[in-house]
């Protein structure tokens, strides 16, 4: 037993650019959480998703390196290729956000109340956060696919991290929506929320399609053609919504092309739906150049691991 203790652990999660990047992005997010909670402190809704932000990313990453040290992802019915490029890449928007949010609401040029070391603790933070956030752009980087390789899995190619910006796109949307928004006046706007449910609901499809493996043949379709499809209806919904919601949210007949200016800051439909019409086109860029990748791509299909057991 002692002879072989040592083939059970995977070596290249700790010697390989691959293991180094992992461990600096643990490092990043241990560092961040215990200066946040030891002195730089955060409040309110912007604080929260940071704070939730890191939390969740750093949990993830110890899980996913744990089982890549380990090789217990075997045992798992996922696509482990599939898995981690999509984590990596959900965790590199997530880090982004918050390295942006953060010092917006955080940081200040004077001293704080509560004196210097709270500010230089919030900078220390914004750096640590920003260098996390490199070091999972560093996986993906290692981890996608590159013209004339031979791909392993649909989330490493382009138009599969496109899928994981789309989604966090959504969601941001989704969040606008919520806060105050007023899409509830008019059907053309409730319109528009379910098309941006829809198009996420059939994103997240994809992606969980791909992360379990199962992309062989969706009915009579195979899986790279039914990605297209999808694509292609999401293009098209989504140029419809980018259309709609404008018009019936500035146009001087159903809302204001301007910001009013009795409207408290923070909590101010006419921002709420700005951001949603941005986001709007955003998104709409995003379907369109994941529906050009999709014709240029050539996938194989990723297939669970099934190593046998030692």
């Amino acid at each position: 037993m002692e002879s072989q203790a040592g083939a059970y652990l995977n070596k290249s999660a700790l010697c390989s650019p691959l293991g180094a990047a992992r461990l600096c992005q643990l490092a990043m997010g241990c560092a961040v959480i215990a200066m946040v909670t030891h002195s730089a402190g955060y409040s309110g809704s912007h604080g929260v998703f940071c704070m939730a932000a890191w939390c969740f990313c750093f949990a993830m990453t110890i899980v996913v390196f744990f089982l890549d040290a380990t090789r217990l992802y075997s045992c798992l019915p996922i696509s482990w290729d599939n898995l981690t490029v999509t984590c990596a890449a959900f965790a590199t928007l997530m880090f982004v956000t918050a390295s942006v949010v953060y010092p917006l609401f955080f940081v200040r040029s004077e001293c704080p109340y509560a004196g210097c070391d709270v500010r230089n603790f919030r900078i220390a933070v914004t750096v640590c956060s920003i260098l996390g956030a490199l070091a999972y752009g560093a996986e993906v980087a290692l981890c996608r696919a590159r013209p004339g390789q031979a791909v392993v899995g649909y989330m490493a190619t382009a138009s599969g991290l496109l899928k994981v910006v789309q989604g966090f796109v959504a969601c941001i949307i989704f969040g606008a929506l919520a806060n105050g928004s007023e899409y509830s006046r008019y059907a053309a706007t409730i319109f528009c929320v379910v098309v941006y449910a829809f198009c996420f609901a059939l994103t997240a499809l994809v992606v969980v399609m791909t992360v379990c493996g199962r992309t062989k043949a969706v009915r009579c379709l195979p899986f790279d053609r039914f990605v297209v499809v999808c694509t292609l209806l999401e293009v098209l919904l989504y140029l419809s919504a980018s259309v709609v919601w404008p018009v019936f949210c500035f146009d001087p007949k159903y809302g204001s092309p301007w910001r009013p200016s009795s409207c408290p800051q923070g909590k101010c439909p006419w921002d709420s739906k700005l951001v949603v019409a941005v986001f709007s086109f955003v998104n709409f860029g995003l379907y369109v150049a994941d529906l050009v990748y999709s014709q240029t791509i050539r996938y194989t299909a990723s297939r669970v691991r099934t190593n046998p057991r030692l």
